[in-house]
């Protein structure tokens, strides 16, 4: 318990930058955990993506001393060395080297494919994992564009592979006990849930000009199926999340974590209708593409959810820099990585019935673990058990999040008010439809079902 709810702010803002926004681990760490594994006991990992997050994804694998990585595929020679160097720290041998995706799920000996590359891959190498045998953990949002995400589904669905999606907070225990309050009806009727991100430390994405590649990078392979373009370093690596071509920007970088869990907490699918109002406002001259202020809003039966994010700026609701919340006619609940609280309604009770009580801000360190660790020991528990019911991110979490958070990049795109027919499993304004669309390019080809 913290003592107010000032304290649980500032505490909840500053471990965000250690709980919520790296997962990095010092190496030579890792290899004090380590114990020694016979080697019929291991599983092989490859990790397809070896910058940022994969690689993060990649170090809480390798908590777990029964995981062996033996495979990285990346498409820059020089992440490939680096990582290595990280792994070499913590007594881990040289894993095979890919420039090629294919080339390493061609390796039989790879038991999961980690995928860890820009969005506009994860259908291709998703869809191509599970055709070679694989169990996959894929880093979220599950893909580029609708049409994606359905085949990605159905895919899934016609295989008995583990899939578990990278929205970890599925796994982080207080997040879990947090909807458990809203589903108990102890706020009243909720009226509006609110998801937000709020990123002070994004700067502008100056202009560069295009150039060559640098050495050791095949650009061409990691273009795949984009849209075919001169190298530029504002696309590459961290950057490419505020591209169209490659990614959603913020709607589909936070969105899918915090989008998720409003929609969980409410129990709702597809919207009626989605509208979006926003901009490159705050850095309206620089390289990127994707809105650095976005606010939309998601029309329900007898509700709505609000997304909003802005660059440049901490001050979110609440407070917080990110979150949830959940209004309701006796208190709203915020949520937040670090913990949650439960604000009442001091005035109105909820039309004579009796209020709700005010709970103190609580925060939670899950035993130390973070919930990405959480997270690839519970997709672990089911590749070994074969059990996908315990999953708790699995492909269905994935696309749900994806879908609405699509849906919001369109009505933005659209700049109009737009319906979504559910049956037809498109929208009633024909104008929107061709952004559900993916574009393939260089000779790759969309999967097939």
């Amino acid at each position: 318990m913290l003592r107010n709810r000032r304290d649980f702010i500032k505490k909840s803002t500053a471990g965000l930058i250690v709980s919520g926004a790296s997962f990095m681990f010092p190496m030579e760490l890792l290899a004090t955990m380590r114990k020694k594994v016979g080697a019929n006991d291991t599983i092989n990992v490859g990790l397809i993506g070896c910058n940022g997050m994969g690689f993060s994804d990649l170090s809480s694998f390798l908590k777990m001393s029964d995981i062996n990585v033996i495979a990285l595929c990346d498409v820059d020679e020089n992440v490939l060395k680096a990582r290595t160097a990280d792994l070499e720290k913590a007594g881990i041998k040289k894993p095979k080297w890919y420039k090629d995706y294919r080339k390493l799920l061609e390796n039989k000996d790879v038991d999961v494919a980690i995928i860890g590359t820009p969005d506009h891959w994860h259908c291709l190498q998703l869809t191509d994992a599970l055709q070679a045998g694989k169990d996959v953990y894929c880093e979220k949002p599950i893909a580029n564009s609708v049409q994606e995400a359905n085949i990605m589904l159905d895919y899934v669905g016609a295989s008995d592979r583990m899939v578990q999606i990278g929205q970890w907070q599925r796994s982080q225990p207080h997040f879990v006990d947090a909807i458990d309050f809203v589903h108990s009806g102890k706020l009243g009727e909720i009226r509006l849930a609110k998801a937000w991100a709020y990123q002070g430390w994004m700067k502008p994405v100056p202009i560069l000009p295009d150039g060559a590649a640098p050495a050791g990078v095949d650009y061409d392979m990691w273009l795949g199926p984009a849209p075919q373009r001169p190298f530029n370093p504002n696309r590459f690596h961290f950057n490419f999340r505020w591209f169209w071509d490659y990614a959603g920007g913020l709607m589909t970088d936070w969105g899918v974590h915090l989008i998720d869990y409003a929609l969980y907490g409410m129990k709702a699918g597809t919207p009626k209708s989605v509208m979006a109002l926003g901009g490159k406002f705050a850095y309206p001259d620089d390289a990127s593409e994707t809105p650095d202020t976005l606010q939309t809003v998601y029309e329900y039966d007898g509700f709505s959810i609000l997304w909003e994010h802005a660059t440049g700026i901490d001050g979110g609701n609440y407070g917080r820099n990110h979150g949830i919340a959940f209004i309701g006619n006796n208190g709203t609940l915020v949520l937040d990585r670090q913990g949650w609280e439960v604000i009442p309604e001091e005035e109105f009770q909820g039309w004579g019935k009796e209020g709700i009580p005010k709970m103190e801000a609580m925060s939670f360190d899950n035993g130390g673990q973070s919930g990405l660790d959480l997270h690839t020991k519970n997709f672990m528990d089911a590749v070994k058990s074969r059990d996908a019911s315990k999953l708790t991110a699995p492909i269905k979490v994935g696309y749900d999040a994806a879908l609405v958070s699509h849906m919001g990049n369109v009505a933005f795109k659209t700049g109009n008010r737009i319906y979504w027919d559910d049956a037809a499993g498109k929208f009633k304004n024909e104008e929107a439809n061709p952004y559900l669309m993916a574009n393939y390019n260089n000779g790759w080809k969309l999967p097939m079902v």
